[in-house]
């Protein structure tokens, strides 16, 4: 073995991967599905992820000065963190409302628990859902693809399906190849699946993400589509609850997070498969027509329960019954 044992605080074993070349990593394979999304949405897109990202860092920066702690936005995550919200903002968003989002993800659901490494939930979601609950009028506003105006909005193939609007893809006007590539209204980031999974299967090659969170997550919500999800047992569209959302940045890029989600195999595959049930039970019967990021947010809090019941039995160590 060529890691070495170090005599200090877990954990023990010294690898390359440290925790700014894993965020920046993971931000430069979200670049060109951010790239697609300001070809896609125009302009405005690249200054609303310029206005994240820039907020997530000054917000980072100046928390900890006044801490005096040290600086440590060059690690990545107030970065990531930024750039994940915008990735999950429609276009058309004020761009002042995304700021105070952004601020509210550092300050509030980042730094108010102690910083990186010890958030209870992720902050890019939790970010989202503040903006949601206190803007639901413009977090539901989407701008329609290759226009360039905020003043066209095009309601997501999602919203068409809850509101009974279009019952299949064919009366959407688009097509599964419009999904995959972004040619549909949504969030900045979420729209281009195909540079997406570009960048999943990058972070799985690396092995710096697992397969098990975005297996079981997937494999979940398309079963529960395909057994439930449709007027007849079988006939609900699978393919189309996957691409249509934000299933793939969510299960890839979000629920992956080290921080908010269990540490064990076993763990992370409870994990996935609650944010598949629940993103299907909030798309299906809940008041909002996507539910990928509650469900994430709500799994989050379930970690720890499940970092604990899931852990391995010490080396060495027996299971002892209690007798009572």
């Amino acid at each position: 073995m060529n890691d070495k044992f170090l005599l200090s605080i877990s954990p023990h074993i010294y690898k390359k991967e440290s925790t700014a070349r894993i965020m920046w990593t993971v931000f430069l394979c979200l670049v060109p599905s951010g790239i697609a999304g300001i070809f896609i949405f125009g302009p405005r897109a690249l200054w609303m992820i310029v206005a994240c990202v820039a907020m997530a860092i000054s917000t980072e920066t100046i928390i900890l000065a006044l801490r005096h702690q040290r600086i440590t936005i060059t690690d990545g995550s107030a970065a990531l963190t930024g750039l994940l919200l915008a990735y999950n903002l429609p276009s058309s968003l004020p761009i002042w409302m995304a700021c105070i989002g952004s601020l509210f993800a550092i300050a509030i659901v980042k730094q108010a628990f102690g910083g990186l490494g010890k958030n209870i939930f992720n902050p890019a979601l939790a970010g989202r859902a503040f903006l949601l609950i206190a803007w639901p009028k413009y977090m539901v506003s989407f701008s329609k693809p290759f226009i360039y105006s905020d003043s066209v909005t095009s309601a997501t193939p999602l919203y068409l399906l809850k509101e009974g609007k279009a019952e299949t893809i064919h009366q959407m006007g688009i097509s599964y190849l419009d999904l995959f590539l972004g040619n549909r209204g949504g969030c900045i980031g979420e729209v281009c699946i195909a540079l997406l999974l570009l960048g999943a299967l990058f972070l799985l090659w690396r092995k710096i993400i697992s397969w098990h969170i975005p297996f079981s997550f997937i494999s979940t919500l398309g079963l529960l589509t395909w057994l439930w999800g449709g007027s007849q047992i079988g006939r609900a569209d699978v393919l189309f609850s996957l691409l249509a959302g934000g299933v793939v940045l969510g299960a890839f890029f979000m629920a992956t997070d080290y921080v908010t989600s269990p540490l064990t195999r076993e763990g992370q595959l409870i994990f996935g498969f609650g944010c598949g049930l629940l993103t299907f039970v909030i798309r299906r019967w809940g008041g909002y027509p996507e539910g990928v990021s509650f469900a994430i947010l709500m799994m989050n809090a379930l970690a720890p329960l499940l970092d604990r019941f899931c852990r391995p039995r010490i080396y060495g160590h027996e299971k002892i019954n209690k007798r009572i």
